[in-house]
């Protein structure tokens, strides 16, 4: 399987990491702020020295808050994108890393018009939590770039209830083929488009570990599978025993580990993390997992 963005293909026959840049002071992990596009910058071109496949940049954390201005994103969202769309991942870095060439790099949006610059700015990907729009697709399928569709119930950075399903993946599932319908129906084809089951939104710990248990089924649709699960809330629910307990973000790292060795076994193709503990993880599992 390949998942092509722009003039730029990943081949997917073993899993993909994509290292997460946040051009933020407020995302929820600490270690993952980068407060200016400079120091962003700066902190892609060591997770691309890490082994690295690509790099998801954002400018907005997606935790609840209020509306941040498209001006505003794309100040910090742009030069960031600009640098590191110029970097190159060697043919030499590692025997598992990404062929020689440009790294790959995604906006972390779901605001139509900073995506449409970023873009313009280097970007190959969108990854966008909101879902999807008819304009944001018309968008994707008039640039040609990757584009990540993760299942959402609601707007984003906004709290609401966990919502109760009959059968929790089934209605993702049947989620995912409407919303790529509608895709195709404005001109993206599918080999732009990954889907992602959006862990933590809107979804409960017990629902978040039920879609873990059942990545195949998402995988069956015949999309690449993203998933994104680095230091999430429901790891650390598990960890301490509790949602109201859970531990903080800064502790989440070993429990990560594991779940990204059970997504690469249940069939995850890219990898949103932090950590060169979980691309390390995702590099043995992939290895076990598709062979050599």
């Amino acid at each position: 399987m390949e998942w092509r963005l722009g003039d730029l293909t990943l081949d997917l026959a073993r899993p993909v990491g994509a290292g997460i840049v946040n051009v933020t002071i407020d995302s929820m992990f600490e270690g993952a702020r980068s407060g200016t596009p400079e120091q962003a910058i700066a902190d892609g071109i060591g997770l691309v020295e890490a082994g690295f496949d690509m790099l998801d940049v954002g400018a907005v954390a997606a935790r609840s808050g209020p509306p941040v201005g498209v001006e505003d994103e794309c100040a910090a969202l742009l030069p960031a994108i600009a640098g590191m769309a110029a970097l190159e991942i060697g043919a030499d870095d590692g025997e598992d890393g990404a062929a020689g060439g440009r790294v790959p790099v995604s906006a972390d949006t779901f605001q139509v018009e900073v995506a449409r610059r970023a873009l313009d700015a280097g970007a190959a990907c969108v990854n966008d939590i909101s879902g999807g729009c008819d304009e944001m697709f018309e968008l994707v399928a008039a640039r040609g770039c990757g584009y990540v569709l993760m299942h959402i119930e609601g707007p984003p950075r906004v709290d609401r209830p966990w919502r109760e399903y009959d059968d929790t993946v089934d209605h993702m599932v049947a989620w995912f083929e409407g919303r790529v319908e509608r895709m195709r129906e404005l001109g993206v084809r599918d080999e732009q488009i990954a889907i992602d089951p959006g862990l933590d939104f809107d979804l409960s710990p017990e629902q978040d570990l039920e879609v873990m248990r059942r990545l195949g089924e998402l995988r069956a649709l015949g999309l690449p599978l993203y998933v994104s699960l680095s230091r999430k809330d429901f790891v650390g629910a598990v960890l301490a025993g509790s949602w109201e307990e859970r531990w903080p973000a800064g502790e989440r790292e070993w429990g990560t580990v594991a779940a990204v060795t059970l997504a690469v076994r249940e069939g995850a193709d890219i990898l949103r993390i932090h950590d060169r503990s979980s691309l390390q993880a995702m590099r043995l599992a992939g290895t076990v997992v598709r062979g050599g």
